[in-house]
Order: C-alpha cells, then structure tokens, then sequence
C-alpha cells in the first residue's frame, strides 16, 4: 500500500486526527446518558375499577373476557393481571424488545374495544383505560411537614394544585403520580337518625342530584331595545361544608325544615383514606416521575432538581421537599468511577510504554493517539443513535488498549529500522510502514470482525452486547485510520536516528542507568526466551498438548462458573415492605410501620425513608400492607465495614426479626434494569391450569415453596398471595323482601350507601372538579352489630335491615393474580450468597419438575425471564461465531486454510485464563464477562497474528521454517510483551475497583487482565511450534515461491537479533 502520502505530508495527517476530534467532541455533546441502554420491554397496562365489588368478582365480570380478546395481540410476550378487593383491575401486556409501544397501545385498545359489551355497566360507565406504561423511574420525592403543621389533606392537594402539573410540563417527563387522594366533600350519614325521619341514603342522593347544580338562567334586557343589559347567575355548584349543611331535605307546612346538617357531619375530607404517607415519620406526600422513552435522564433530572429549587421558594413557611430516589445520583457516582479508571488506565499504559520505548518522543505518540480514537468514537456513537452508559463507557476502557496497541506497533517498527542505522526517520517510518500496513489492516479486521456477529443477538442481552461490540468496532476502526495516517507521520516528525555511540562521554543519568540495566535484562531474557520457543518448537506433542488441557481448562471452568445477567449494585438506596395478619386494621398497621420507621432511621447508613401505608411494591393494595423507599448516605460518607447496601439489608433483616412481632418484613435492591420487576432476586409465577378451588392451589403453592427453601442455592422464596383474609358473606333472603314489598336490589343498595361509601355528586373548587362522596360515619360501621342501627323503609315504615339478611364468616384472598390466563401466584425471592441467579434458575427449574402436580405449571417473568431465555445457547453461539470469522478472514489473508490455525488453536488459553481469574477474584459469568472474552479472542489473535506475520516473511525469503519460526517470534517479543502490559497494568485499577458500580468493572477487569496475562505468556511460546507445523503441512499441499531472494533488510535484521 502506498502510505508514503500521509508521512511525506504531515499536515493532511493531523487535519484528518483534528477533524476526527472535533465531530467526537459535537457527538459527545449531543449523546443522551443513562444508566444502560433501553432495553425493558414495552408494556401496556388496561385498567378500570368496579366499585364496591371484590377480586373474585372483578375477575370473573372483568377481567376474564379482557384477556380473552386482548390474548395473541401482535409481538406479545406474556400478561399478568391483578384483580383487588379495593374494586380495581389491571392487566398488563408485557411485548417483545423493539416493538413500537404506540403501535401496541392502539392495538391492545382495539381488542379492548371488541371486548367492551361484555363487561358490566358500572365498568363501562367508568371507562377502560389503555395506556403505555413507563418503566424508568427517575425520581421520587416528597413534600412533607417538619413540625407537622399541615394536615395529610392539605399536603396532598398543595403538591397535586401546585407542583405536579409544573412536573407534568418538563420536555421528556413521561408520566408523574402522586402517591395521593384528591380532596372530597365527605357526608357522613348518621344512620339512627336517618332511621328517626324515615329517610334512606338513596333520598340524600336525590336531594345532592336536585339542588347542587349548575344553571344557566338567561339574561334581561337582551334585544329589547333598552340601555342597559344585565346578566343572571345562579350560585351554581355549592363549594363549602357549611353550604352543603344547609341544604334543604325536607320542609313541613307548619314552618319546621330539615336540613342536611340536621342527620350528617360534612367536612372536606379526602376521597378514599385507603393509604398514608410520611416522610421520615411525618405526614407528607411522595410523588414519583417516570423517563418518556428514548428522552435524555440525565438532562430530565437535571430540569426537575431546578424546578423544585424554585418550587421550595414558593412553599408555605413549614413544608419541605426532599428528593427520596434520583436515578442520576448512581449514575453520576458510576460514571465518575469510570471515567477515574479511565484516566488511571491512559497513565499506566504511557508508563508501560515509556518503559519500553525509553524515550519521551516516542511515548507522546501513542499518548496521542488514544484521544483521538477515544474522542471520535463518539460522534459514530451518537450517529448509530446509542447513548453513553455504563457499557460504552466500559469499551472505552478497555479500547484503550486496543488504540495503544496499533500505535505501539508503528512506533516499534520505525524503532526497529532506526536500530538497523536508518539515518533518516521519514525513510524508516515508510520503509517500516510497508512491512505493517498488511499486518495492521489485517489486524483491525480481525478485531472488527470479533465485534460485528454479536451485534446480531437477540433479546436484551443483544442489546448489550451490540452497544459494546459496536462501540469497541468504532475504536479500533478509528484507531487503525490514526496507525496508517497520523502515527507514522508523527514518528517521521519526532524520532532522532539513533546515537551507537554517544554514551560514552557525558556522565549517565538515573533514567540512563535504568535504561542500560533494563535492556541487558531483556536481552538475557530474550536469548532465553529464544530457548524456551527452540525446546517447543522440537518438542511440537507438547505445544499440541497445552492447547488439549486449555480447552479442557476452559469448558470446566465454564461449566462451574456461576452465570448472571448483569451483577448487582449497591444503588444507594433500599426498598422495604411490610405486611400484617390478613385482617388488621389501617390503624394497627400504622402503629407497627412506625416501629419499623423508627428501626431504619436509627440505622447509621441511612439518609431518609419514604413510608407509604396500605400499598406494598410485591403484594398490592390493601390495609395489611406498607412499604419504605429508603435513601442511603452519599457513597463517600458510607466507605467503612457494613454500610453497602447488602450489610445494610443483612443487618435490617436480623432487626426486624428480633423487634418486629407483628409483621412480616423483607428488604431488597430496586433492580438494576428498570422496568422488570421491583426486586432484584428472581420472580416466577405458579398457574393453576386446573381451574380448581384457590385453597388447594395455596397448599400446592406453599409445598413448592417448602421444596424450594431446602435447596443450598436459594436463600429465600416467598408469595405474597394469602386466601385467609376474614370476609363475611351476606345473602339477602328474597322471600321476606318480596313480602314486604322491596326488592334486594333496595336491601343492596343501602347496605353500599351506609357501608361501601356512594359517589354522589360533584363540586368545584381550587379550579379543579372533585366528588361528593356519602357513607356512615365511622362509628357506624363498626361491626356486624353496627347492622342494627341501619333500618330500610317498606312502605310508611322503617325495618332493620338486619330482617332481611344473614351474614356467614368465610375466608378469601384479597388479591388475585392471573399470569397467561391461569390463575397464578407471584413467587419472588433471593439466591443464597455465593449462588448466582443463573444458578437459582436451575435449582427452581429442578423443584418444580418434581414437585409440582399434574395440572400445574410455572413460568419465569421480569428479568429472570430475560436470563432464562439470553444465558443458555446464545452466548456458545456467538463465541464459535467469532472464531470462524476471526478463521476465515485469516484464511483470505494468508491464502491457506492451514495456516490460521496456527492463530486460532492459541485462542483457549486466554478464554481460559479469565475464567481463571474469574475464579479467583469471586466473579460471575455475566454479560461482562463475556464482554472481555469477546475482546480477548480479538487481541489474543493480534498478538498470534504479529507472530505468524512476520514468521512468514522470514521463511519466504528462504530460511529455514524452524529459524523462521524462532526469530520471528523473536522480532516481535517486544512489541507483544509491551501491549500486552500496557493493557494488563492498564486495568489493573479496574479488577480491584470499590465503591459505587464496582461489581461490573471488577468483572470486566478480572476477565480482560487474567486472559491477557495467561494468553500472552501461553502463546509467546506456542504460537512458533503451531506455526511449524501447520508451515509443514502448508507447503507440502502447496510448495512455497521465493520471491525476495536478495533482501538486504533482512540480512540486516537477522545480524540484529542473532547477536545474543
């Protein structure tokens, strides 16, 4: 190749560099940050209430023929669907990675549509929502009351009229709740003296009906050719308690007029009083603000966090906010911690080669260009439409030592020539670059090609694997173009022909001596090392045999190696629920999450806690039920021994269980993908495909779980679902009604109007529209003696309603979950420290086929689908396609299929010698580890690759194949040995990272460190005795031409290294 250009004008070379850095430094501008690239499925949620009706219900009216027209909609994965007590139903529909989620809303919503006139009319009335669900979290904060001064109502509304529509606006907010109830005119029927007048709840329905209206009475004057006009207005809707108490329900001839007040207390209280909120033990409001898909999270929290700055200067005197959960503090910590490795990796390398090279000028370039590849990589980043997370942030790393290595290779060979007597630098650097340029386009290639097949993976996995194969791609392509173009160039402008004899007269500095020392112990080890390659190279049944035992090495150690998706992290911040006896009151519940507040807060690790009362992240709704979200200190004030989230779980755990009688505590870390589950353990679903009773479906259920926890692998599994929640059952004897002359629906209706609570009316207020809800007073609703008071006109009389209806005690769940339209039971839980979640599969998937029943089934959902269906083939896949793409471009190369072998064969010990390390260090197979690998075939190759290369140059100028074989693999111990350094030390700082993300890139560091130590020593000597034997079998199918049978520069070279 004629490269002669780009060192003869060294100004085109450093325009071409100047161009690559300035598009990288636009793209870097514009690249969006997140924490991983966005890979959660798109879900779409239906959902719709029933009011007053429970699961069973609400499963049978509602969501049975929901699902039956929303099953097989296009790209579906699987739905679950939850069906409460409070009278709510929801079904999700989880689709396949890469499916448009508008597309799969309009066509959920038209299977929803075909479904609509089978469901019951109080369920159409209300409507069935269709909407896309946002998975990524980016913040949760509260608004709460330091002194508690402000009542639970107030705070509520003031953060619903006043901060979250301004939250709603900001550009890429995809969705914002407040975990919170609107304000509600409460009338609270007093039922004894309702009974006095003779009055029913459905009378005071009829009376809010008849006179809190809005009118539009006219106006006077309008046309009739007068000089003035006026408008009438009538009050309109009522708007506070003390209007609503003077309505009118009765007045008598005699003058007497009952009023509303008269058999009612009415207050603006709140809609329903199913839940609460603290902050830190006071009363507060959480609200929670989720990503818009393919928005920018860095830049969406950054606008958030500056408009509570501003919304705090507004707030009463006495109301606070605190941020409970910021998606970007992680992020940020994480980013930090690699860009600090980074940095840490660019120093090591530059020592390592100014080792080597032993002299400034010719370290500066490879110092240069490893920005520039760096730099460029991100405009073909930002071009391919990835963001900047934690993966391509790691490839960058580890690109590093690729870029190094490109350079390093140029700048030894134009060393090499000077070292010959080159006198002129601009001759060395094209005389060295016609002997390289094959080598380094071959060698880009191949490291291309290692990349681009597992860019085609399927599922999340692919995801990952395709933003870091692309992104090391990118930089080894930008890199190659810097080695052909600015390298060279550079090392015609910087390098000094070098000096045989100048070190006599001046006095020898520190770094001389050092330089002195340091190349007579390479060139002992040299003359050693050339032994060693001479005993291998006639002893070739040994090499054979090392390559055996390195594959054998390899797929044991594959085998035992624990596998995982991605690792966990300490994210800083813990979720905890709590859940009580089925049946304990709201109050009681309140008493014991208290308990618990009092025990996280006392915990030194922590910072806040957010308590949400009667909603549990894993069981649903309901007033047995609490949660926290509980934010840790920064990650800098929290370095000692047992302040990372995991001891913090651990010792929270033994707390609960010694101070906590009353409930059942777990404590977990959110997930590290958002938009799976909740937990970050596993997650599988029990169905029940008999269609039989739910008490025989829990025993079945608890045995399996019972199973389950005796295994070593599993450290907890638990459900949520519990049938043994006290009910009672009321049958209305339609006999007695009928004689009476009322009909059940009157019985019915009045027990909802008293009871169940109705909704009645509406008011305006605070510029927004709220209900008018009626129900006894508290005290009135006690008990089933409470009953007694509660009387039902028939005719001119008021009878007890207890005449005409029995209550029997039974048993029932609160919530029921249905999983591909069976009945199913959501089993969540932790593998056991030291047992992957790969490993937990195995264990779940063993129990399950010997003890289910027959007629019941099980399938994994959330993340530990994921891994079910990415960990088992596709990874063996990709691996052998890499190695035949890495085969047959050598082939094309080489012109023999034989030869590549020689490169291949001494792939394993690397592969081997990071699952060494792996070992080791307590690592497991996740996705970076077998990131590392990937780029260790890639290198691995490289450095055989440098080996064969000029081997062979040597044989075709007539040498003898042994001789060819020892002194090419001589010529290149240097550079071999440098870039393989430059990388191992480069990364040591990874292998041992702490503190935040530390579990990701101690795994990146291990693999890519302990391949690369153990490959590079392994193939130094094996790849020379491979290269033999493969010559020999080589020439005998096809006898080598001499072409170059006067090549003065290899004279030159072969006096160079056969002084030793």
């Amino acid at each position: 190749m004629k490269l002669d250009r780009f060192i003869n004008r060294p100004v085109l070379s450093t325009v071409i560099s100047i161009f690559m850095v300035i598009l990288g430094v636009i793209g870097l501008v514009f690249l969006p940050i997140t924490q991983y690239p966005d890979i959660a499925p798109p879900t779409i949620q239906v959902s719709t209430t029933y009011t007053g009706a429970n699961a069973q219900t609400i499963l049978n009216s509602v969501i049975a023929p929901l699902e039956e027209s929303i099953n097989g909609v296009e790209n579906m994965l699987y739905m679950t669907s939850t069906a409460t007590n409070t009278g709510s139903a929801s079904i999700n529909v989880y689709f396949k990675q890469g499916t448009d989620p508008d597309m799969a809303a309009v066509n959920v919503q038209n299977r929803v549509a075909k479904a609509q006139n089978l469901l019951p009319a109080e369920v159409t009335r209300v409507g069935v929502i269709t909407e896309k669900r946002q998975t990524s979290m980016l913040m949760v904060f509260s608004l709460f009351s330091p002194d508690d001064r402000y009542s639970l109502e107030f705070l509520e509304n003031y953060a619903k009229i006043n901060v979250l529509p301004l939250i709603q606006r900001v550009s890429g907010v995809g969705a914002a709740d407040v975990m919170a109830t609107d304000y509600s005119m409460r009338i609270w029927l007093k039922p004894d003296v309702m009974a006095q007048y003779g009055l029913m709840p459905a009378d005071i329905a009829g009376i809010l009906a008849e006179q809190n209206i809005e009118a539009a009475p006219g106006q006077f004057g309008d046309q009739g050719n007068q000089s003035f006009q006026y408008v009438l207005t009538y009050k309109g809707r009522l708007q506070t308690p003390e209007e609503f108490g003077n309505m009118v329900i009765r007045a008598n001839d005699d003058g007497q007029i009952l009023y509303l007040k008269d058999v009612a207390d009415i207050e603006l209280g709140r809609l329903t009083y199913g839940f609460k909120n603290f902050q830190n033990g006071h009363n507060a409001v959480s609200a929670m603000v989720y990503q818009a898909a393919g928005s920018n999270a860095t830049a969406i929290i950054g606008d958030i966090t500056n408009l509570l700055e501003d919304i705090k200067k507004d707030l009463p005197p006495g109301m606070e906010i605190e941020t409970t959960l910021n998606a970007n503090d992680f992020l940020f910590a994480s980013i930090h911690e690699v860009i600090k490795t980074l940095i840490e990796a660019f120093i090591l390398v530059f020592f390592v080669v100014y080792v080597f090279l032993q002299d400034f000028r010719s370290t500066l370039i490879p110092a240069i260009a490893i920005p520039v590849s760096l730099i460029g990589t991100f405009f073909a980043l930002y071009l391919m439409g990835f963001s900047l997370n934690l993966l391509t942030l790691c490839a960058l790393v580890l690109a590093i030592a690729i870029v190094v290595d490109d350079a390093i290779v140029v700048v030894e060979g134009v060393h090499a020539k000077l070292d010959q007597g080159y006198k002129s630098p601009r001759k060395a650097s094209i005389d060295a670059m016609r002997e390289l340029s094959g080598a380094i386009i071959s060698i880009t290639l191949v490291m291309m090609s290692v990349f681009i097949p597992v860019s085609f993976m399927p599922g999340t996995s692919g995801t990952f694997y395709r933003q870091f194969g692309l992104t090391m791609a990118f930089a080894i392509g930008f890199s190659a173009i810097n080695a052909l173009t600015l390298s060279p160039a550079l090392c015609a402008i910087l390098l000094k022909p070098h000096n045989k004899d100048g070190h006599e007269n001046k006095k020898t500095s520190f770094i001389d001596r050092f330089h002195i020392a340091f190349n007579a112990a390479y060139n002992t080890m040299l003359s050693k090392y050339k032994n060693g390659v001479t005993h291998f190279v006639h002893h070739k049944k040994l090499s054979f045999a090392g390559v055996i035992v390195g594959v054998i090495v390899l797929v044991i150690l594959m085998n035992i190696t624990p596998t995982g998706l991605v690792p966990n992290e300490d994210t800083g911040t813990i979720m905890v629920t709590a859940d009580l006896q089925p049946g304990t009151s709201q109050e009681r519940t309140e008493e014991v999450m208290m308990q618990i507040d009092q025990i996280l807060g006392s915990h030194p690790a922590m910072q806040s806690r957010t308590q949400i009362i009667g909603f549990s992240f894993l069981g649903g709704q309901g007033n047995t039920y609490g949660s926290f979200i509980c934010k840790l200190k920064p990650w800098d004030e929290r370095t000692g021994k047992g302040m990372d989230a995991n001891s913090v779980i651990g010792a929270l755990y033994m707390q609960f269980a010694t101070q906590v009688k009353d409930a059942r505590v777990l404590c977990f870390a959110p997930p590290m993908i958002p938009g799976y589950s909740v937990s970050n353990g596993f997650e599988l679903n029990l169905q029940d495909k008999t269609g039989g009773s739910l008490d025989n479906f829990y025993q079945v259920a608890q045995e399996f779980i019972a199973e389950l926890l005796k295994r070593p692998e599993i450290a907890m599994a638990s459900t949520t679902f519990n049938p043994n929640f006290p009910q009672y059952r009321v049958d209305v004897d339609v006999a007695k009604c009928k004689q009476a002359g009322i009909s059940p629906s009157d019985v019915l209706s009045a027990l909802q109007g008293y009871l169940g609570g109705m909704y009645s009316s509406n008011f305006n207020r605070f510029g927004k529209l709220y209900r008018v809800m009626m129900q006894a007073e508290p005290d009135a609703r006690v008990s089933p003696e409470s009953l007694n008071n509660i009387k039902i006109r028939n005719g001119s009389e008021m009878a007890p309603i207890t005449n005409f209806i029995t209550l029997e005690k039974v048993y029932g769940p609160d919530n029921i979950n249905r999983f591909n339209m069976y009945t199913s039971m959501t089993v969540n839980g932790n593998p056991a420290d030291g047992y992957s979640s790969g490993e937990a599969i195995k264990a779940i998937e063993e129990v399950a086929s010997q003890t289910l029943p027959v007629g019941y089934g099980y399938e994994f959902s959330g993340m530990t689908r994921e891994e079910q269906s990415s960990s088992s083939g596709t990874t063996a896949i990709i691996f052998m396609l890499c190695l035949v793409f890495v085969y047959l471009l050598l082939s094309a190369q080489y012109e023999s299929y034989i030869l590549p072998l020689s490169v291949i064969f001494s792939i394993p010990f690397g592969l081997a010698g990071s699952f060494i390390f792996a070992w080791i260090m307590g690592v497991e197979n996740n996705i970076y580890l077998q990131i590392a690998l990937i780029m260790l075939i890639g290198l691995l190759a490289k450095n055989a690759i440098l080996i064969v290369e000029f081997a062979l140059d040597r044989r075709r100028t007539g040498m003898p194949i042994i001789n060819a074989a020892i002194d090419g693999a001589a010529a290149r111990l240097r550079p071999i040995l440098m870039t393989s350094l430059a990388m191992v030390i480069g990364l040591l700082p990874m292998m041992f990272a702490h503190g935040v993300g530390a579990n990701g890139n101690s795994t990146l560091g291990a693999g890519a460190v302990g391949g690369m130590l153990i490959g590079m020593i392994c193939q130094i000597f094996i790849v020379p005795a491979l290269f033999v034997v493969f010559q020999i079998i080589q020439e005998k199918i096809k006898p080598l031409t001499w072409d170059d049978l006067d090549n003065k520069d290899v004279i030159s070279e072969i006096e160079q290294y056969s002084k030793s």
